[in-house]
């Protein structure tokens, strides 16, 4: 396979070990065939199987480690492998549900809607008459995946020994990446969960549908789900037939990620073009039906957060911010230098920015964005890969739709808007209320540990005047603080409590600012005091 297609010409750039090297210039004698090294991978990892089919689409979706070329060529690979036979397809549904497919559904077709690598789809009817479609797993594909991984993840490792550019790839991370991915989605009951959890996400929503689960056939093995009447995304052909906007249908799409990302926090993120269809009953205002939630991103408070004001800081330009952004979220190493960010992050967008917003690519942008920090040691968290990843594909599948979509125009006002709701006093009285439990819990600890931190800085503060004699706090003052403190304590705590009414917990929020206030202010006027 390797000589077949030429795949050693792949690591010619590599800075491989002498004793390596001889090898590959020996190879290098041989013809090559007329083809981009792009093209010759994806027809070896066509040739590999289903397996490394998969493995070549997850590839494509990690623009910051491979060359946009490789990238770009194994986009075309198509995850679709011949049925494996209709009876055996029975047979794994019977048994993972106990009982023959004519007691469970009224009907049940034995040719196959759809046949991908790890599951096959058919159709069938229920026995009140609804239409659904039965997903089951194929037999025998865990072990296939098992052994397949092995063989990547061995690969990577001796990438990683032997060549210090493919480590700045990152192989062994992944190859585990992909792992992890696959064998999620062999759970078909971790995807249908998924899936009733987006689709009650997006109740009564005009933007997006998800179809339902019908749980009481579905686990871990088989899942039934309501079939659905759409047009696949791609097919231009059919949604310009049926008087679609297309301008509405890229915008939307947009809305939906923002949507998902930030008022949800639970996105879909595999949605490539077979997993997405368009409902046209409405031409003038189309809606997005989505499909196979095997894989979801999910980002922490803090990243969603960072998130949103990094792509607001470059809006404004404002690369300092961005730079100082990264440090406070983790993003890159603490101590990286500011001005050295700074300056890497603005050779990275000033460029960009010198052609019309509509023609910047915000997905690429934060790719950069990410290399970026990557040249600074920085680790990215797996769910930002996955927005990043999931990103691409929107604002692609945007693009295709209508090629005059401004990303910027619909991320700009949402994103503004999100940070002001967010610190919104309602807001923030429900993310207390969460906790609120947990600190009544501890409440009873909190007096005594305030005051016992009082003794210990009263401590501090004797050893400190034997030394140097200055104005010694008071047991008032002293006093007054911990009273502060407590009393701050008490109102933050009934403000998050089940028993109080909304107006006191309001109240008690604002006077449990008003006592940290006045702490903070008695600490600062005890800072600035000279000494006598």
């Amino acid at each position: 396979m390797v000589l077949r297609h030429r795949l050693d010409t792949l690591a010619a750039d590599l800075s491989l070990p002498l004793a390596l090297r001889w090898p590959l210039r020996l190879l290098a004698l041989l013809p090559t065939p007329r083809r981009t090294r792009g093209t010759r991978l994806r027809l070896a990892l066509e040739a590999l199987g289903p397996v490394f089919v998969k493995f070549g689409q997850v590839l494509s979706t990690r623009p910051d480690l491979i060359p946009s070329d490789i990238c770009a060529e194994l986009e075309k690979l198509q995850d679709t492998v011949p049925p494996f036979p209709g009876a055996e397809f029975t047979a794994l549904v019977e048994a993972a549900l106990g009982a023959p497919v004519e007691q469970l559904f009224a009907q049940f077709e034995r040719t196959p809607l759809a046949s991908a690598s790890v599951a096959q789809v058919h159709a069938a009817v229920l026995s009140d008459g609804r239409e659904v479609v039965v997903k089951a797993i194929r037999p025998g594909v865990q072990a296939v995946i098992e052994l397949d991984c092995a063989l990547l993840l061995a690969l990577a490792r001796g990438l990683e020994r032997f060549s210090a550019e493919a480590r700045r790839l990152r192989p062994v991370e992944v190859a585990r990446d992909y792992r992890t991915t696959i064998l999620d989605e062999l759970d078909l009951q971790r995807e249908a969960a998924n899936a009733a959890i987006l689709r009650r996400n997006f109740t009564d929503s005009p933007l997006l549908y998800v179809p339902a689960i019908h749980w009481p056939l579905s686990n871990q093995q088989v899942m039934v789900m309501e079939r659905i009447r759409a047009i696949a995304v791609t097919d231009v052909a059919a949604l310009r037939a049926a008087g679609a906007d297309f301008r509405v249908l890229a915008e939307r799409g947009v809305e939906i990620f923002f949507t998902q990302v930030f008022t949800h926090n639970f996105f879909h993120a595999d949605m490539h073009p077979g997993n997405i269809f368009v409902d046209v009953r409405e031409p003038r205002r189309p809606s997005y039906v989505a499909v196979d939630c095997a894989v979801i991103g999910i980002l922490s408070d803090s990243d969603q957060y960072y998130l949103a004001r990094n792509m607001l800081a470059i809006f404004r330009r404002d690369y300092r911010q961005v730079a100082e952004l990264h440090l406070q979220s983790g993003w890159v190493p603490e101590g990286t230098p500011v001005v050295e960010l700074e300056s890497a992050v603005r050779t990275v967008c000033e460029p960009r920015f010198q052609r019309p917003l509509k023609d910047i690519s915000l997905a690429y942008l934060l790719i950069d964005l990410f290399r970026v920090a990557r040249r600074f040691d920085a680790e990215i968290q797996p769910s930002l890969v996955l927005l990043q990843k999931t990103l691409l594909n929107i604002e692609g599948l945007g693009r295709q739709l209508y090629p005059d979509l401004d990303l910027w125009q619909t991320a700009h006002p949402f994103l503004e808007r999100w940070l002001r709701e967010r610190f919104k006093p309602t807001r923030l009285l429900e993310r207390l209320k969460r906790h609120g439990p947990e600190w009544l819990e501890q409440f009873p600890q909190v007096p005594q540990l305030m005051f016992d931190a009082l003794k210990r800085i009263d401590g501090i503060e004797r050893a400190l005047r034997e030394r140097a004699p200055v104005e010694a706090p008071t047991g008032r003052r002293n006093a007054t603080l911990g009273t502060l403190c407590v009393g701050g304590a008490a109102g933050m705590l009934f403000a998050v409590s089940p028993l109080a009414s909304d107006s006191l917990q309001v109240a008690s929020l604002a006077l449990a600012g008003v006592g940290v206030l006045l702490l903070l202010t008695q600490r600062s006027w005890d800072n600035r005091r000279p000494p006598r």
